[in-house]
């Protein structure tokens, strides 16, 4: 394997920006480069640029600490600037969740109002409490811009590809402590460490505890975690026949529903919420790239996809939901480009692994959009359907470093560390709740799971797993004791977005704004 060439570090403001010629390719090799034998120190080390990530940079920064901001990737920011720009705030008519947004989250999207020469009107919703979901909304290369712009502020040293290898000396630990942790872009020392990325690596390399999956009810005496014993939320609106020869169980299953019995409602498993892309489209014909036909594009894929239009199913289609008439497509409802079920390898897996579910996804996704737009049998079954698909396309503003598809998927939720303190079910609930004596942010978002598998149920596609609303659930502050390991396994380690909860709580606590409160 050739030995990987790092461009020359640039110098931005007091802090340094590390690039890579080969992009993600960076990451897959256990050789590192001349620049690895670097030993870098700080007061604090955080790993992840994500929404938790960058604030906690810039509050460190505020308070005067040495602070070094290593992003595995290419960009800084998390999944706001691969394509989440609908943010979860003021878009559901049950609650209005922009009271609870304060600190830097607040400041990031006045940031992103001033951009789009909106932060009056801002200003005067925010403080007259007035739902106006649009103004919380951004482009993803917007999002970019302001982050960076943000972190330049500051004296904060920013690396891109700087990947923790995948071997046993990535972290050095001495006395319950991480003394240092090896990168592609050289050793780092610090006093403390974070841990900001959604994937827990910095956890799982640190040999701290965490848990993946769903939780048995009876662990912490909850009643919406594990197996859902009958999922009414994003469930199929019509009845489609799973098999390959519709009515011959014997036949086979056809792709995106997998095997196996439904299982003991309330039990555990392996399984968690399912993964999706958040492409950014458009309809702008000056800005539009159509959907192409993908090299190793399989028709077979979506055949659930004609069973579905055939049953009298109404399929989902792009809806401006971002400035300039663009859309952030999220997966959702009964079927989308949500691919339950096949993201299990992702969390623990190495990097192989995570390429090839990521890979998988892609493809099909992008496959889908081609076939939504183009497939004759879609034309015939519901042709404003078609045409209707067939007049958004990419957005050629945006992640033109990556053939204009945003560069990493956005993944619901990975590992969770595991410490004394968990938060649970029971936190969420608005009759008898469990109280929180020292909070240091707050959730305001229903416990929002979507589903973990497709399966057959009574010979019919089913959908198992998704959890979100009601009236039971309330807003609750998240403890301190959830963002710190177990005594005794590690002392100069936190969490933001990894904090110990179960697959449930989780559930409420995985929202950006949330990640940027318990960074902050």
């Amino acid at each position: 394997m050739k030995r990987r060439r790092f461009i020359k570090s640039l110098t931005v403001s007091g802090g340094i920006i590390a690039s890579n010629t080969s992009g993600i390719s960076a990451l897959s090799s256990g050789l590192f480069s001349l620049e690895s034998t670097k030993v870098h120190e700080s007061d604090v080390v955080i790993y992840g640029g994500t929404s938790g990530g960058f604030t906690a940079a810039i509050q460190l920064a505020k308070m005067g600490k040495k602070v070094a901001l290593l992003e595995p990737t290419g960009h800084i920011g998390g999944i706001n600037v691969e394509g989440l720009g609908a943010s979860d705030i003021d878009n559901h008519p049950e609650f209005q969740d922009s009271v609870a947004i304060g600190g830097l989250a607040l400041e990031f999207y006045r940031r992103i109002a001033r951009v789009y020469d909106r932060l009056d009107d801002f200003d005067k919703a925010f403080k007259n409490h007035e739902k106006n979901h649009s103004l919380w909304c951004f482009e993803p290369h917007a999002a970019e811009r302001v982050i960076l712009e943000w972190l330049k502020e500051y004296p904060v040293d920013l690396y891109t590809f700087a990947a923790l290898p995948e071997n046993r000396r990535s972290v050095e630990i001495a006395g319950g402590r991480i003394a240092s942790i090896l990168t592609h872009k050289g050793k780092f020392k610090a006093r403390v460490f974070i841990d900001a990325t959604i994937e827990g690596d910095l956890i799982a390399a640190a040999g701290i505890d965490y848990s993946v999956g769903r939780e048995p009810n009876a662990e912490y005496g909850e009643s919406r975690n594990g197996i859902i014993g009958y999922t009414t939320h994003s469930q199929f609106r019509v009845q489609v026949d799973p098999y390959k020869i519709p009515g011959d169980s014997k036949s086979g299953l056809i792709p995106t529903i997998q095997s196996g019995p439904l299982g003991v409602p309330g039990s555990g498993d392996h399984r968690l919420q399912a993964y999706c892309f958040r492409p950014c489209l458009t309809r702008d014909p000056q800005n539009r790239i159509p959907f192409e036909r993908p090299s190793n594009y399989d028709r077979g894929q979506y055949e659930i996809y004609l069973r579905y239009l055939k049953a009298g199913g109404k399929l989902y289609r792009p809806s401006v939901n971002l400035p300039n008439g663009k859309v952030d497509l999220n997966g959702g409802g009964d079927l989308s480009h949500n691919l339950y079920g096949m993201n299990y390898e992702y969390p623990d897996g190495n990097r192989k692994a995570r390429a090839r579910v990521v890979r998988f996804h892609k493809e099909f996704t992008q496959g889908l959009f081609y076939f939504l737009s183009n497939d004759l049998s879609v034309r015939k079954l519901n042709r404003a359907l078609q045409e209707d698909w067939a007049s958004w396309g990419l957005a050629a503003d945006e992640f033109s470093d990556n053939h204009n598809w945003t560069r990493q998927f956005y993944v619901r939720d990975a590992r969770r560390m595991k410490s004394d303190y968990v938060i649970t079910e029971l936190h969420a609930r608005k009759e008898g709740g469990t109280a929180v004596e020292d909070p240091v942010a707050m959730t305001f978002w229903p416990p929002d799971l979507h589903n973990v598998r497709r399966i057959v149920v009574d010979d019919k596609a089913y959908n198992e797993g998704a959890v979100f609303g009601g009236n039971w659930w309330k807003p609750f502050g998240i403890s301190y004791r959830s963002l710190v390991p177990k005594q005794g396994q590690c002392s100069n380690l936190l969490t933001p977005t990894c904090p110990s909860s179960s697959h449930i709580a989780y559930g409420a606590v995985r929202i950006e704004w949330t990640f940027m409160a318990l960074g902050q």
